[in-house]
């Protein structure tokens, strides 16, 4: 154990003094953009972006001027995805001050909408209210378009955790429509609200309806403007309910089927969606008197159990502290400390009742399965793995090699035609052949800045607010990209570049009742 320690001691250093080797070699290290690298890898890896925010050296309001709210929003998902449940309301509050003193509106925004949902879940019903009303607030401010519909289907999905699922269809219902109309600019309103509707007619047991909507659910699918992510973790929650209301119904096979559908989205499952996912299984497998598979499942189930009470712990151990230095950092008022302690302790309480419970559900499968002894973990199969990974890894870095010689062959051509036709090869190529090649040393701007480098500094130099992702998105509409093609080179949607291209558009501040975006990069750049 003290091995595995001081082996992911080094590693983390090693991961740090990578870093400030890269960015230090423009001179001073600028931190700002271990939050933007942080924020490229939050939806792939907490742990990777976590590794960059931590790089960030201490106090970061010294080093991160102007990232501070985005810093904190991010630590906040982080922690939710670890479950570490005291920081994510203290992480949010932070998030919340520095984006207003930042005129960051739309982190303002989503973040008072999940302050809402935490304290409502807590039953602070007037102080959550009051953080919805700041969320319209910075909406507007922002010019976010979808902002009420962010609000509403927070309501609804508030009523569905509090049990009052057809309130909540009732809200939702107020709005599909709207939410369909703007289906191919951002499906991910309309998807949401299907997955609440589908959810709650599962919960009263309705399964006309419920697969009457489910079936417009996976049509969604296709929608190129979803993220993979948010549908199959929906699609896994889905499908998981499905099973267990045919268990109630004592319908085993389709309980089953249902069940086998959901494994194949384990990996995508929240914790409380896995967590009922193994239960069902063995109370499935009881059921049928298949001892051995129920065995399987239900170490599965210890296994979850034990991070689950470690998480548990380690938050336990951290509140009073995390409590004291919010209450130092943020100077809130004695209403406001009062409340946090209450909540702390609320929070503690549940959290130990919580591993309780799941203690005696333990001990009852246990003794249900004739006190079955734990076998001996079997290596084959990681060994196995471990050998085809190896084998990956080689592969990857030939094909990095010749990545990289076509990057310098293609920065040699100066036909900004020809160039820009070889990029979309090059993409077209990357994106077939691995999905994963940015993960090495080359971030992208580095790898794209090899193009046209007398571009890249001049505009670093006449617009030094543009961080490294705006110049790249900067350059491709430069070179004639639009902007469905450049959120596939990107890994993003569409309308994250519309919004990238608005930002842009303010940082520069250019006459915009004259020309365009393009028009002005076009003239500024005539000759690079």
């Amino acid at each position: 154990m003290v091995n595995s320690l001081n082996n992911n001691t080094l590693l983390k250093a090693l991961f740090v003094i990578c870093l400030l080797l890269v960015f230090k070699g423009n001179g001073q290290v600028d931190y700002r953009r271990f939050v933007d690298s942080a924020n490229n890898h939050i939806d792939e890896s907490s742990l990777k972006a976590l590794q960059f925010l931590d790089s960030i050296p201490e106090p970061v309001e010294k080093h991160i001027e102007g990232k501070l709210g985005e810093y904190y929003s991010n630590k906040a998902l982080i922690y939710d995805d670890f479950n570490e449940y005291s920081k994510i309301y203290q992480s949010y509050i932070l998030a919340l001050k520095y984006a207003d003193k930042e005129e960051s509106y739309f982190i303002a925004g989503e973040t008072c909408v999940n302050l809402f949902s935490i304290l409502s879940h807590s039953k602070k019903d007037s102080i959550a209210n009051i953080y919805l009303e700041k969320a319209k607030k910075y909406y507007e401010l922002d010019g976010f378009e979808y902002g009420d519909f962010e609000i509403e289907l927070s309501k609804a999905y508030d009523a569905v955790v509090k049990g009052y699922h057809k309130r909540s269809n009732g809200l939702i219902f107020k709005r599909l429509e709207d939410y369909k109309k703007v289906v191919d600019k951002d499906a991910y309103y309309y998807m949401f609200a299907l997955h609440l509707i589908t959810s709650n007619y599962l919960y009263i047991e309705d399964l006309e309806n419920a697969h009457k909507y489910f079936s417009k659910f996976k049509i969604l699918k296709a929608n190129n403007t979803v993220a993979a992510f948010n549908y199959y973790s929906f699609e896994a929650t889905l499908k998981a309910n499905f099973a267990e209301v045919h268990f109630k119904k004592k319908q085993l096979d389709s309980s089953k089927y249902y069940l086998k559908e959901a494994k194949k989205r384990r990996k995508f499952m929240e914790s409380e969606t896995l967590k009922d996912y193994y239960t069902l299984n063995v109370d499935v497998l009881l059921e049928e008197k298949e001892i051995e598979s129920a065995r399987l499942y239900l170490d599965s189930l210890k296994i979850f159990q034990r991070k689950l009470l470690n998480s548990v712990i380690d938050t336990g151990n951290d509140i009073n502290v995390e409590l004291l230095n919010t209450e130092h950092e943020l100077g809130e008022v004695t209403k406001e400390r009062t409340f946090f302690g209450y909540f702390g302790i609320i929070l503690l309480s549940t959290l130990l009742a919580v591993s309780l419970i799941y203690f005696i559900f333990y001990y009852k499968q246990r003794v249900k399965l004739s006190k079955l002894d734990i076998q001996n973990k079997n290596l084959t199969h990681l060994k196995t793995n471990h050998e085809k990974l190896t084998a990956k890894v080689q592969g990857l870095e030939d094909y990095i090699t010749t990545l990289k010689g076509k990057v310098k062959y293609i920065s040699s051509i100066n036909d900004v035609d020809t160039q820009k036709d070889m990029i979309k090869d090059f993409y077209k190529n990357l994106h077939l052949g691995s999905s994963t090649i940015l993960e090495e040393s080359n971030s992208h701007f580095d790898l794209v800045n090899d193009f046209n480098i007398s571009f890249f500094n001049k505009l670093k130099n006449l617009y030094p607010k543009l961080n490294d992702s705006e110049i790249i998105i900067c350059y491709y509409i430069y070179i004639g990209f639009k902007n469905k093609e450049i959120a596939l080179f990107l890994n993003t949607s569409v309308r994250a570049i519309e919004s990238k291209r608005y930002r842009i558009t303010k940082k520069i501040d250019f006459d915009k009742q004259e020309m365009t975006l393009v028009d002005f990069l076009k003239n500024t750049f005539i000759d690079e």
